[in-house]
């Protein structure tokens, strides 16, 4: 698992297809300190080994929401 306090720009060298995830959901998380933070989880593809386990789990931190909607509000408000 990791936590995102900070996003940085990087252009791919090359486009790669990504296989579509089984699932994925989202929660919020209150840490230890109390800090609400939003935690997304996904779950593979259909032909994973072990179908409906978590595959990657991410939390944002306040930081990173920040900069995640300051980022979608630039390149994605009119999508």
């Amino acid at each position: 698992m990791a936590i995102i306090r900070e996003l940085e720009l990087r252009v791919p060298e090359k486009y790669t297809r990504h296989t579509d995830a089984e699932g994925s959901t989202y929660s919020i998380i209150y840490e230890s300190d109390g800090i609400k933070v939003l935690q997304i989880d996904t779950y593979g593809s259909k032909s994973r080994r072990i179908p409906g386990k978590v595959s990657q789990s991410i939390r944002f931190s306040p930081e990173g929401l920040k900069q995640l909607r300051r980022i979608l509000k630039e390149h994605f408000e009119d999508s």
